[in-house]
């Protein structure tokens, strides 16, 4: 690709609405081939769906900016997105090729209002690490051994992100135009969420206070290191901070290497996330294993906090509800606090996800369940998952990250200590945060072995469930069929208006510049396909005369 298009918003805006148009085309033709969906055609439309997330990967990394970002953002979307498109991105590595170093030295030299060598004695280039929105380089201080890493934005990323932000818009227009996704999903706000969350990581001075808030709150941890941030040389496009050795925290071989207790790490570290989890305040909300290291003392070293969320108190309230009522059996209650979450949108139906809930709690309450059976869980996941997409539950951004960093942490600490018990360890921690020992007593007495159990062993369950909405919907075939062909039409009529219009001005356009061959085909090519317009817009004017 051409550097030039890389930052021009009509190649930029095409390139994401023609991949659109072609993911709805595609997926329309596949629901008109397939009316009976059986075990065959499901293995189909994962195998489409999971090309289609190929494609999708393919173009975020030729273009990064925000579709690097929206796809990762996507991958934590279980509320809406089908399981074979989460897991194709949940590998989206945010990794992008280097920016010239003669770029980042004029970033640093514009933010710091002086030559480079005024505050840096040494920089290692190119650059250790490159992402779409920043680089890291590995340097050294001026008058001083202290290393530090430095983290400079991204050339004309702003601009990049802004113009890909008006691209999104023309793509959330065509999904709530062609699809009947707008229904099941509150699209104006998922895009302003998705644009909150991108503009956020656009300004390294939150991110910088971001670090000085967990640095504060965990100083007195000695078995956790938050890296130290120059705050003199820290702007809104460039950070710098301490240089820290160690290794992934999942890097076991490292760990028996050192004769680090692995039990020990994987103690520090669920202390430290449940804490966030359950308490008011911010949560590291990007906890994969390259911004987790570990040293070889066994400290554990927490980086990177651009991406961080916030539980507030009034969802720590609401949580604590949920509990309860899941506990007393108070399933209306349920619906009520997922209602005032914002979980629920205003077509939902309240009775039909009553039942569902009540008949998913009911497998954790039966003992026919191994929790701890992984091919079982994920048996249970999947079945609950494929409820959600029929009916309208949307999770906030908040609370789609929280959950995508709780399933991360989860895995982590199953890798470094697989014999992890969670509710043993988190048991104190839990009654504590439901009230204190005498409503937490009440409460596991009543249930402990039937309910409770199960979701402290297993909380990335209980988490998916939270995210998935419904059970047992039964569709109705003809409605849904009907549906399918009036958006089909609606989406045909649409790509011939856009081919007319196009035919149209290349017919004007060639009149213009005296090319008659040209002129001749393009308005044989404006008859024709106005014709095919007159033709479809009959059919699809009988097609909903018959459905009356």
């Amino acid at each position: 690709m051409h550097k030039r298009l890389k930052y021009n918003l009509g190649y930029r805006c095409t390139v994401m609405v023609l991949m659109t148009l072609k993911f709805i085309a595609k997926i329309y033709m596949f629901h008109f081939k397939h009316r009976i969906w059986d075990d065959e055609t499901f293995d189909k439309w994962n195998l489409l769906i999971t090309k289609l997330a190929q494609e999708y990967r393919e173009k975020a990394i030729l273009l990064g900016g925000v579709l690097i970002k929206v796809g990762q953002f996507l991958s934590t979307r279980t509320d809406f997105m089908p399981d074979a498109f989460i897991k194709e991105l949940s590998g989206l590595v945010d990794r992008v090729p280097a920016m010239p170093y003669s770029y980042a030295k004029e970033i640093m030299e514009e933010e710091w209002g002086a030559a480079i060598e005024t505050h840096i004695e040494e920089i290692q280039t190119p650059s250790i690490a490159s992402a779409s929105i920043g680089e890291v380089y590995r340097a050294k201080l001026k008058g001083s051994d202290t290393e530090v890493a430095i983290k400079v934005q991204r050339y004309r990323i702003k601009e990049v992100f802004h113009k890909d932000f008006k691209a999104l818009r023309i793509v959330f227009w065509l999904i709530s135009t062609l699809t009947s996704f707008g229904k099941k999903t509150d699209l104006p706000s998922l895009y302003r969420e998705l644009v909150t969350v991108m503009n956020r990581e656009l300004h390294f001075n939150l991110e910088l206070a971001n670090a000085h808030y967990f640095k504060e709150k965990f100083k007195g941890n000695t078995s956790l290191h938050i890296p130290f941030y120059v705050d003199e040389l820290c702007t809104k496009r460039v950070l710098v901070m301490e240089w820290v050795e160690g290794a992934k925290v999942t890097d076991i071989e490292y760990m028996q290497r050192h004769q680090i207790d692995t039990k020990h790490v994987a103690s520090v570290l669920f202390d430290f996330y449940l804490e966030q989890f359950l308490t008011t305040g911010k949560f590291h909300a990007d906890p994969h294993a390259g911004n987790i290291l570990v040293q070889p003392d066994g400290r554990i070293v927490i980086i990177d906090f651009g991406m961080v969320g916030e539980v507030r108190q009034q969802d720590s309230q609401h949580f604590k509800q949920l509990i309860q009522s899941i506990v007393m059996d108070n399933y209306d209650r349920v619906i009520e606090t997922l209602d005032e979450m914002g979980f629920i949108l205003p077509n939902a139906d309240h009775n039909k996800l009553k039942r569902a809930i009540q008949e998913t709690i009911e497998m954790y309450q039966s003992g026919t369940i191994d929790i701890q059976d992984a091919h079982i869980m994920e048996q249970i996941k999947k079945d609950i998952r494929l409820v959600i997409h029929d009916q309208p539950i949307q999770l906030s951004a908040e609370y789609a990250y929280l959950g995508r960093a709780i399933s991360i942490i989860i895995g982590i600490l199953i890798a470094i200590y697989p014999e992890i018990n969670f509710q043993k360890w988190a048991e104190p921690a839990v009654k504590e945060w439901l009230g204190g020992k005498k409503v937490a007593e009440t409460l596991y007495k009543q249930y402990a072995k039937d309910t409770i159990k199960p979701i402290l062993s297993y909380p990335q369950a209980v988490l998916e469930w939270l995210e998935s909405g419904t059970k047992n919907r039964q569709w109705d075939k003809r409605k849904h069929q009907r549906r399918l062909k009036h958006q089909y039409f609606i989406w045909i009529e649409v790509l011939i208006v856009m081919f007319l219009l196009l035919s149209l001005g290349g017919s004007i356009g060639a009149f213009y510049l005296q090319y008659q061959l040209t002129a001749i085909i393009t308005l044989c090519s404006t008859a024709v396909l106005t014709i095919l317009l007159l033709t479809i817009l009959r059919k699809h004017y009988k097609m909903i005369q018959s459905s009356k």
